[in-house]
């Protein structure tokens, strides 16, 4: 019996090895989480393979769009506009209204009706952001309902992959003692709590889980299903969505004050009240979501979470669940058995080509079985792991056929990562690329430089500047990339870039140049969200220079940078010293690299910058056409006289540092930049163009104000007179001078 057995396992041997080998693999190889992005793909695909799920009429939606705020006249929907819409929808006798519209602030006309509406609501809920993010900050909940306990978070739990799966049924509060339950749960129990007999039930023997008629609702672990080490904590379940967006009854607001529904249109239903236009940015991905136009609006989200509560107590409507963590582990060695065992019956086979055709359709078979199978499951409400048991079934059947081959040595890994950057890359693929030292090289050289940051960090709290910097440099460092820019060295709200080192292109100047012109583009969006937070706006200075200089490893052997050194660098950031505000200044080499019919020059001008020898010309770009095709925008600047001239004192900033003579003068134009000035008559004070300068307006008891900094237009004028852009202003002289520019303006 023994000896039989021992034969038997001599003759299985190849599975007997295989199979535990190629789960161990697969379960260790999932527990890393690479696989968790290609199950959740999955999981996606068999969300939208299921058959559709009726309708939920007991749930409406009266969704706010852009044709509501041009039906009510004005950029943003007021108090008063949601109190005639709640007076309308209460009429209609629903058993809950959901508010899912912020308003911990009053936006007038019409707070205090609003107010007394929700004092005078019961089944009225609003919400509240309970839980910050990167993203967003908490947002507190409309005072009133949060004393009547009629407020819910509307928070949302978006996975890595920008897709929401989980709903979150309620968390404990920052203190740990108040239990926050979400905007759904609240309009699911003011549902129920009209229905005959019906009750929550907790589980015994559980951790609070609820039951909701004969549906249990096991609360989301961190390995369920796909996910791996995912944040659990809170009361999450898996959502289980009716369908894709617009799968739930939605109405205009117009139609609801154009009466368009009938008078008991909202009656016994759950009404919410949301944002669905594209514009109002609520928009989220779902497992339905193939294109930015199928994200569907928050409202919808918490439209399906109600109706998965209340389907399943009412219903009896299953959840999604998922199989404890050990059967998934079976799960992965049954198919890695089932993989080894059907190759390897087919191990005699006595013709190579035979034998990789039938290895090839066993596979195609035993996958197609996976598939269907845990497609089945999915639509009865289970979620079964399938890309670990499909590597293990795909794995035993490499190993088995390598091992019958007797090619394993010639086997290629069959998954992997690399992850590494240009730069690590380059230097991993070349041994001598580890050594210390570097090679001649011409490439491309970018700078850029924020005006007048170094005041402005002066002014605020170390956490803003870095909260500033940190975006301004993120929203860069994307531009940069996308143009296969090499970053070098962050300089506080400096970016050091370099195209041509490590990887040396034949485009590598016009790159630098569209991508200069996409960075300043860029600055629009920066100064959006510098506007939200009540700051001045940025404006940033571009210098471009192409030239020979040494690329390599600088340091010790202990410590060790990749960069670049010579004059070439030095003259970049000459050249971009000559920028004001919004500009791109090139070197002449730059411009012959990428050819002058590429690029649309504005200006050109010669200089002598310190170190250089002889004169330069520099080129100040406009824009770059081609395949490119970019531009920056034309801006007429004009110059308002002042009907009183402003007494000024200025001095001529040398490098860094303050020159020692001072001299007097006045501000006799003013635009929106910048400022024609008179010197004092019979001084030679007027000083060279492009240089910077420090002024300090005086007020009418001669009293100097604060520094405002500034830099020597080419604009003509006049003898003793010349115009300047300003490249710093404290944020007082900054509003004065706006009012004053206002005022002359007209």
């Amino acid at each position: 019996m023994w000896t039989v057995f021992k034969q038997r396992l001599w003759n299985w041997r190849g599975v007997v090895i295989t199979t535990p080998s190629i789960a161990i693999a697969v379960i260790l190889l999932r527990l890393t989480g690479i696989l968790q992005p290609l199950e959740w793909s999955v999981y996606n695909q068999y969300m939208r393979w299921r058959p559709p799920q009726p309708r939920d009429d007991r749930i409406a939606i009266v969704g706010i769009d852009e044709e509501d705020l041009k039906f009510i006249q004005q950029g943003y929907v007021p108090d008063g506009v949601y109190f005639e819409l709640l007076r309308r929808l209460i009429a209609m006798k629903p058993r809950a209204i959901g508010l899912d519209i912020y308003r911990d602030l009053p936006f007038e006309p019409g707070h205090a009706q609003l107010v007394r509406i929700f004092e005078n609501t019961d089944n009225l809920i609003g919400i509240e952001k309970a839980i910050g993010d990167e993203s967003f900050e908490k947002v507190a909940p409309p005072p009133v309902l949060k004393e009547k306990g009629q407020v819910g978070a509307n928070d949302l739990i978006v996975d890595p992959d920008n897709t929401l799966r989980r709903a979150l049924l309620y968390f404990q509060g920052d203190n740990g003692e108040e239990t926050v339950y979400s905007f759904a749960v609240h309009l699911a129990f003011k549902y129920l709590a009209e229905e005959p007999d019906f009750q929550v039930e907790v589980v015994e023997g559980t951790d609070n889980w609820w039951k909701f008629g004969q549906v249990i609702f096991t609360p989301f672990e961190e390995n369920d299903g796909g996910y791996i080490r995912a944040d659990d904590r809170g009361y999450q379940v898996l959502l289980n969505y009716r369908g894709p967006r617009e799968h739930f009854e939605i109405v205009s607001m117009r139609d609801i004050f154009e009466e368009r529904v009938s008078s008991d249109w909202g009656r016994d239903r759950i009404i919410l009240i949301g944002s669905v236009g594209e514009s109002m940015k609520d928009l989220f991905s779902t497992p339905y979501t193939l294109s930015p136009k199928q994200r569907m609006t928050g409202v919808e989200i918490h439209a399906n979470i109600v109706s998965q509560i209340i389907a399943a107590a009412l219903d009896d409507r299953p959840l999604i669940k998922t199989a404890p963590e050990a059967i998934e582990w079976l799960w992965i060695f049954l198919w890695s058995g089932i993989g080894a065992a059907l190759t390897w019956r087919l191990r005699d086979a006595t013709k190579v080509r035979k034998f990789l055709f039938k290895r090839l359709m066993i596979s195609l078979l035993a996958g197609g079985i996976l598939m269907g199978f845990t497609f089945a499951a999915f639509v009865g409400g289970w979620w079964l792991p399938v890309v670990p048991p499909a590597l293990a079934l795909t794995g035993s059947v490499v190993a088995i056929t390598a091992y019958v081959a007797r090619t394993a040595s010639d086997i290629r890994r069959t998954f992997g990562r690399y992850l590494s950057n240009e730069i690590v890359a380059t230097l991993l693929e070349h041994p001598e690329g580890l050594k210390m030292g570097g090679e001649r090289r011409r490439i491309t050289i970018l700078t850029s430089d924020l005006r007048g940051f170094t005041a402005l960090s002066e002014r605020l709290p170390p956490e803003e500047v870095v909260q500033v910097l940190n975006f301004y440099l993120s929203y860069m460092a994307d531009v940069i990339t996308s143009y296969q820019g090499t970053i070098d060295e962050f300089m506080g709200d400096g970016i050091l870039v370099l195209f041509g080192a490590p990887t040396l292109r034949e485009d590598d100047a016009e790159r630098a140049i569209a991508c200069a012109v996409a960075m300043q583009l860029a600055m629009v969006k920066v100064n959006e969200q510098m506007q939200a937070w009540e700051l001045s706006p940025l404006e940033m200075g571009i210098g471009i220079n192409t030239g020979e200089v040494v690329v390599g490893n600088l340091g010790s052997e202990k410590r060790t940078k990749y960069g670049v050194v010579g004059s070439q660098v030095n003259l970049t950031y000459r050249i971009e010293s000559y920028t004001t505000g919004g500009q791109i200044i090139i070197s002449e080499e730059t411009l012959q690299d990428a050819g002058e019919n590429l690029i649309e020059i504005e200006s050109k001008k010669l200089v002598q910058p310190k170190g250089v020898k002889h004169p330069i010309a520099i080129y100040e770009v406009a824009g770059i056409g081609g395949k490119y095709n970019l531009f920056m925008p034309k801006e007429a600047e004009i110059f308002y006289p002042l009907s009183q001239p402003i007494s000024l004192q200025y001095t001529v900033l040398e490098g860094k540092h303050v020159g020692e003579n001072l001299f007097s003068g006045r501000l006799l134009k003013l635009s929106d930049r910048g400022a024609l000035i008179g010197a004092e008559e019979g001084t030679d004070s007027q000083p060279i163009v492009l240089t910077n300068i420090k002024i300090n307006l005086k007020s009418s008891d001669s009293e100097i104000g604060e520094d405002i900094y500034a830099k020597v237009l080419e604009k003509k004028a006049d003898q003793g007179k010349f115009y300047i852009r300003f490249t710093s202003r404290p944020p007082a002289v900054e509003a004065k001078l706006n009012e004053v520019y206002g005022m002359i303006k007209g």
